[in-house]
C-alpha cells in the first residue's frame, strides 16, 4: 500500500521540509561570502544531514540541532540527567553519517525562570554523552527569558535546548559520504534504536494525552517490556543511542561505506531518501522490530502503520550503505562495539522505498 497518512501528530512533514528547503535556499545565498576564503561552505551535501565548511585543506561537518518536545517529558517525569544523550545524538549522528568524526559541541539552554538543580543535572548527563561520543563541550549559554518559554506547569524548570556540533572529516575519505556512489544491488545495515530517541515526540504526546488524560506520564506502562519502564513517562523518557563511535570504527577498519541516514523524524522512508541519489531506491524487507512501546501506542492508540512508520524510528535508527562483500563485516564491527546490527535490504535501480514489516508492505515514492 502507498503511505500517505493524515497528519494525527498535529504538524505537517510535507510543510516542514518545504520550509526547510526554501530557509536552506536563503542559506545557500551567503555562501559567496566565504567563497575562497576560511569557513568556505562545501554543496557536497545539499539535502543531507550536515554540512561541510572547509579551511584550507582541513574540511569540518557541522550541524545543529535540538531535543525538541521530549523536554516535556522529562519535565514531567522530574529527571533531566539523560537529555544530553538526547542532545548529541541528534548532532552527532547527523556529522556521522556524512562520515564527519564528531569533535566538539557548543549548547544553548533557553529557561522561563534559573533552577540550578535542574542545569546541574542537565549538565552532568550532557558530559556523560559527551564522554560516550568522545566529544569536547567548548561553548555554551544560558539564557533566561521569562515567560518566552513555556512548557509543563507542574516543572521546576521550562526551558529548550539546542546545541551544534563540528567534526572531522575521517581521513579515510575523500569526500563526505553522500550516496553519490552508492549502487544497485548494494546492501543496507540497520542499527537498531532501543527508545523513540528525540523524535516523534507530538504524535506520542497527543496519543497518550488522549489515553490517559493530563497526566498521562502516571500511567502505568504495559508494553510487552514492562518489568523495564513503570509509566508510560519513563517509557518515553528512555534516552537516544548515539551510533557516531560505531560508525567511526566502521571508517577506522577501512570498511567500505558508500551512504548513512539517521532515522530521525519522518521515519525511515524519508530519511533514507535523502541518501538515495542517481534515481536508486531501496527494499527494506529485514528492518528491526517496533519497540513494545510503539507497538502497544499503535493498538490502544489506534495508529495506523503508515502513520507509526512515518513519525517514529519504528526500532531502526540509523541505517548504512555498504558493498555486499562486506556487509557481514559491518555487522560484525558494530556488534563488537555494543551495536545491534543486521543486513535489512538492498539497494535498487527503480527508485522509491518499500518497507516489508509486520504490518505489511509499505510503498514510499
Amino acid at each position: 500500500m502507498s503511505a500517505s497518512p493524515e497528519n494525527p501528530a498535529g504538524y505537517s512533514i510535507e510543510e516542514g521540509n518545504a520550509a526547510s528547503r526554501n530557509a536552506y535556499g536563503w542559506a545557500k545565498k551567503t555562501f559567496a561570502n566565504r567563497a575562497g576564503k576560511p569557513g568556505e561552505a562545501a554543496q557536497d551535501l545539499d539535502g543531507g544531514f550536515a554540512n561541510e565548511i572547509r579551511f584550507g585543506n582541513a574540511r569540518l561537518g557541522i550541524s545543529s540541532d535540538g531535543i525538541g518536545t521530549k523536554i516535556e517529558v522529562a519535565e514531567r517525569v522530574g529527571r533531566y540527567d539523560t537529555l544530553g544523550f538526547d542532545l548529541v545524538a541528534m548532532t552527532a549522528d547527523d556529522l556521522i553519517v556524512a562520515g564527519f568524526v564528531p569533535t566538539n559541541l557548543s549548547n544553548i539552554i533557553d529557561v522561563n525562570h534559573l533552577d540550578y538543580d535542574v542545569v546541574d543535572q542537565m549538565m552532568r548527563g550532557l558530559h556523560d554523552a559527551c564522554n560516550f561520543a568522545q566529544l569536547a563541550i567548548t561553548g555554551g549559554e544560558i539564557a533566561e527569558l521569562g515567560n518566552r518559554i513555556g512548557g509543563w506547569p507542574g516543572a521546576k524548570m521550562n526551558f529548550n535546548w539546542c546545541s551544534t556540533a563540528i567534526g572531522s572529516l575521517h581521513p579515510s575519505l575523500v569526500r563526505p559520504l553522500s550516496g553519490h556512489t552508492a549502487q544497485a544491488g548494494m546492501a543496507v545495515v540497520a542499527i537498531q534504536s532501543p527508545s523513540f530517541r528525540s523524535n516523534g515526540y507530538s504524535l506520542a504526546r497527543k496519543t497518550l494525552q488522549r489515553l490517559f488524560g493530563d497526566n498521562w506520564h502516571e500511567a502505568p506502562y504495559d508494553g510487552l517490556d514492562t518489568g523495564q519502564y513503570p509509566t508510560w513517562g519513563d517509557a518515553m523518557l528512555a534516552p537516544s543511542l548515539i551510533y557516531s563511535p560505531g560508525v567511526a570504527a566502521l571508517l577506522d577498519a577501512g570498511l567500505p561505506l558508500h551512504g548513512a541516514a539517521h532515522i530521525t523524524g519522518g521515519g525511515v522512508a524519508d530519511n533514507f531518501q535523502r541518501v538515495l541519489k542517481n534515481g536508486l531506491g531501496a527494499v527494506l524487507d529485514n528492518l528491526f522490530e517496533p519497540l513494545p512501546a510503539m507497538q502497544r501506542l499503535c493498538e490502544i492508540g489506534d495508529l495506523s502503520p503508515e502513520t507509526a512508520y512515518l513519525y517514529w524510528n519504528m526500532g531502526t535508527g540509523m541505517l548504512i550503505v555498504t558493498e555486499e562483500a562486506s556487509a557481514a563485516a559491518v555487522v560484525a564491527s558494530l556488534e563488537s562495539n555494543g551495536y545491534r546490527a543486521q543486513v535489512a535490504g538492498h539497494l535498487t535501480a527503480e527508485a522509491g522505498v518499500t518497507l516489508r514489516v509486520g504490518a505489511g508492505e509499505l510503498r514510499y515514492a
